[in-house]
């Protein structure tokens, strides 16, 4: 699975000003709404349930919301680089700065679980990360995330 096939480049989003997981929740959910048509409600109620199972919050400042969306037709990527990081009660207790927001359809159980394991393999290289962070607009977040693996890896 490519990066790229389940992130469109509208998908990225640099938040300025946000201040709470709350506030980050609407604003993913009414991005991920303008992108896949589902009601944006809908999609907060789906990261939010999920989330009160335990925090999506992997700690070095990451965080991998997800949740599953009836009549979704494939799974779906968001990235947001936050220019403050906020408290999202991680399991570091550290706050985050870069969240990816999977929503994955109802039953795709393969499929959501191997876009979660591919976008927490790659936010565990640390150069990626860095990149990440350093990035400047939402089209460099963008390259960074889509770019192919062995990119992150070369010397």
């Amino acid at each position: 699975m490519e990066l790229a096939d389940i992130l469109a480049k509208r998908a990225v989003l640099c938040c300025t000003g946000t201040k709470t997981k709350r506030q980050l929740f609407e604003e993913l959910a009414e991005r991920a709404a303008e992108i896949t048509g589902h009601d944006a409600a809908e999609i907060r109620e789906a990261i939010t349930g999920r989330e009160e199972l335990g925090s999506t919050g992997l700690g070095n400042g990451i965080a991998i919301p997800h949740g599953k969306l009836a009549g979704l037709k494939g799974v779906t990527a968001l990235l947001a680089r936050l220019d403050q990081p906020i408290d999202y009660d991680s399991v570091d207790d550290q706050p985050v700065d870069i969240v990816v927001m999977l929503l994955a359809p109802t039953g795709a159980g393969a499929d959501h679980l191997k876009a979660l394991s591919r976008v927490a393999r790659l936010l565990r290289t640390e150069t990626v990360v860095e990149e990440l962070r350093s990035a400047s607009d939402a089209d460099q977040l963008y390259a960074i995330f889509t770019a192919p693996v062995a990119t992150h890896y070369a010397a």
